[in-house]
């Protein structure tokens, strides 16, 4: 009897030595390359309190990025995604952050008590660069999808002496600028002219802040089309031009790269960014390690 008993001892121990030297098959360390797997674009809005529908507190935000960094995936640009330059290191996956309707929490300045200002560091903008300045291999990305002509809270980011300077800031960090209207639109609502007026004048707002700054993606509001869908990528309006290499959604799932037979420039999915979400996906990818973009 005790010599079964040590039999059983010892082979216990032995799988328990197994299980913990042998790598997991869902750790970023050991996902094979897959070019063809799926990106999340992750869909914000509101950095603020208290938690809500369309709200994610600070403290959360910073949660979601200390998650994303810890499962392996890595920032990139909109606009490298959209022209199929994504590049991200071995075994990491991409993942895009997208901001809608530029609100006070996503780029807030405060005064420095010097004559200029510094970033709030509970803002959308000020945790991203506080992780990257500790964690430099997750990246410094996201895409900013702005009202120009929007009622306050939402007319770029709510504070009008430093409206410019905000869309410059970005610019100048790495950050890029969407469109999302003029005020955000109801496309289905407006007259072709309208649809362009609303594209092109929003263009036009971002270029008096940002001279030559081309506008690449567009968010649509509310996730509606317009009848003539077309005119989403391209069109003029008062000699104003515009041009975008890929549509929004509000919802949808995880995206296909540009290079999948199946990529619609018109209609990139998101995924919201709040908690049931976020786990959801995040749990999908661990459990479905071979749908995941994962860089070679």
């Amino acid at each position: 009897m005790r010599h079964h008993i040590h039999k059983i001892l010892s082979l216990l121990f032995i799988i328990q030595l197994v299980f913990i030297f042998s790598p997991s098959s869902s750790t970023p360390e050991s996902l094979s390359s897959n070019l063809k797997g799926k990106v999340m674009v992750l869909e914000y809005h509101k950095i603020d309190y208290p938690e809500s529908r369309w709200t994610r507190t600070p403290e959360n935000f910073r949660m979601d990025i200390q998650r994303f960094y810890e499962k392996g995936y890595q920032l990139i640009r909109m606009e490298d995604f959209l022209e199929n330059r994504i590049r991200v290191g071995k075994g990491k996956t991409p993942l895009i952050l997208t901001f809608d309707d530029s609100s006070p929490g996503q780029l807030r300045f405060l005064p420095d008590g010097k004559g200029g200002y510094r970033v709030d560091s509970d803002c959308a903008v000020g945790i991203l660069e506080s992780f990257y300045a500790k964690h430099p291999d997750f990246g410094l990305a996201a895409i900013f999808f702005v009202l120009p002509a929007a009622d306050p809270p939402n007319k770029l980011f709510n504070q009008p002496e430093y409206a410019q300077e905000k869309l410059r800031y970005l610019v100048r960090k790495g950050f890029e600028i969407g469109n999302h209207t003029l005020w955000h639109a109801t496309l289905s609502k407006q007259s072709s002219e309208g649809v362009r007026r609303q594209l092109a004048l929003a263009v036009k707002a971002i270029q008096e802040a940002v001279p030559g700054y081309q506008v690449k993606a567009l968010s649509l509001p509310m996730g509606i089309y317009p009848k003539d869908m077309s005119l989403l990528l391209n069109g003029s309006y008062e000699g104003i031009t515009y041009r975008n290499k890929g549509v929004m959604m509000v919802t949808g799932g995880p995206a296909v790269p540009p290079s999948h037979k199946s990529f619609d420039p018109l209609r990139i999915p998101r995924i919201q960014a709040v908690e049931r979400e976020l786990n959801y996906w995040l749990r999908y990818f661990d459990e479905h390690p071979d749908e995941r973009y994962v860089g070679g």
